[in-house]
């Protein structure tokens, strides 16, 4: 048997999926549930992508850390991803915030992996990959893993270029010709530019690998420290940087999905880049693939009839363009365009569907229109509703519409009681 040395970086590598967060920025996407658990791309979850990029990259001793309302994404998890080979030591373990050491909750990212020191001592891994659980990308850890060997770091930190105007929303860093990182300032009001693209500035994907002995004593260190916010951004990557060897691994050269020669990433965090993601799905050719069957997006995948699109008769006829349609749909006499219906989503006659994203399990009765809308979860949606079409109107009625004129649509703003996992 051939010895593969990224194999066995893999293999011997501790994942923590850090998915405790609310994303308050998604309003009442996430009154309910945890950011991560937000529903994308018609089947998938958004969580989706980051255990799906350990799992791909061969990491598969993977904890994911919640704190959050989070009953429905560990339901998500649970059912649709108990695939693992547990017999060969595979796993992904739901590990709910727990008040390991005192009786506080999470305080910061460092904070949240400090209070299950445990589980890593468990899994005795010899490196540590910190992740969060809500962005959208496709990525091969092991080639960050196999470069963080290579280079005999203690720690790294992936980064992609984004543009200066944004940057201040990221951790920015400065390296040297070596990719060693010399400065980093946690969401900086006047980020450092680049010095070969000064329209850009090198910004934390907040994706981490440590060596398990660095880690545990740093984290332990932070834990002493009361003036500390217990941030890795914010304090423990600071604090490294003239102690221990840090590097930076540019995404792009573990990225899956580059779009001409720009990976692809999404923080997904607004209800605009919410719906405006979605969207792009539905283009001849999306900017994020995810028909690649090397590289698949897994998920829980429910057994579901097909699709559904019925009548056939002038100005009664069920069709899609541009659309994406999953299963347990039914399309009966309308017509949807440039939009996405996630699962057991059925549409009456004589409505049309546009430029919108409509969430499981919604009823839309007989000639609603939406435009530019996005539907939460279990809506029923009467005959001649309208949504999308007048902004004005759309906040008289209570429903929250985005500086970009992205209508969003719930059950509560709709006055309708259903019963939430909470």
């Amino acid at each position: 048997m051939v010895f593969d040395p990224k194999k066995h970086l893999t293999e011997r590598t501790y994942a923590l999926v850090l998915a405790g967060g609310r994303g308050s920025r998604l309003h009442q996407l996430t009154d309910w549930r945890a950011k991560p658990a937000v529903p994308f791309a018609g089947n998938l979850n958004i969580i989706d992508f980051a255990l799906s990029n350990c799992v791909n990259s061969g990491v598969r001793h993977i904890a994911v850390l919640t704190q959050y309302k989070a009953q429905s994404l560990i339901r998500h998890i649970e059912r649709g991803w108990s695939f693992l080979a547990a017999s060969l030591g595979e796993y992904v373990d739901v590990v709910p915030a727990q008040q390991q050491h005192g009786e506080s909750w999470y305080s910061g990212t460092a904070n949240a992996v400090y209070q299950n020191l445990r589980i890593i001592d468990e899994a005795r891994p010899d490196r540590v990959l910190v992740l969060g659980g809500d962005h959208v990308y496709k990525m091969d850890y092991s080639i960050m893993l196999a470069e963080h060997a290579a280079r005999g770091a203690e720690m790294t930190v992936a980064c992609l270029e984004v543009p200066v105007e944004q940057a201040s929303e990221f951790g920015v860093m400065s390296i040297d010709q070596d990719s060693r990182i010399v400065a980093f300032a946690e969401k900086p009001k006047k980020p450092v530019p680049l010095a070969h693209r000064p329209t850009h500035a090198l910004a934390s994907m907040g994706i981490y690998v440590f060596d398990t002995e660095l880690l545990v004593s740093e984290l332990l260190r932070d834990a002493a420290d009361s003036a500390s916010s217990h941030d890795f951004g914010k304090d423990i990557i600071p604090s490294l940087l003239s102690r221990h060897r840090v590097f930076a691994h540019s995404f792009k050269d573990s990225c899956v999905n580059m779009v001409d020669t720009t990976p692809y990433w999404r923080d997904v965090g607004t209800v605009d880049a919410f719906w405006e993601a979605n969207m792009d799905l539905t283009s001849v050719v999306p900017e994020l693939n995810l028909y690649d069957d090397d590289w698949p997006i897994l998920s829980l995948q429910r057994q579901l009839a097909p699709a559904k699109f019925v009548f056939d008769e002038a100005g009664r006829r069920g069709e899609a363009h541009n659309a994406l349609i999953s299963s347990g749909c039914i399309v009966s006499g309308a017509i949807v365009q440039h939009s996405i219906l996630f699962s057991k989503v059925k549409v009456h006659e004589g409505s049309l569907i546009e430029d919108s994203v409509v969430l499981p399990d919604v009823h839309i009765g007989k000639n609603v229109r939406l435009r530019r809308t996005i539907v939460d979860k279990h809506c029923r949606l009467p005959d001649g509703f309208s949504a999308g079409l007048d902004p004005v109107d759309d906040r008289a009625r209570g429903f929250h519409v985005t500086e970009n004129g992205v209508t969003l649509v719930t059950p509560e703003m709709l006055g309708q009681r259903i019963h939430r996992v909470v």
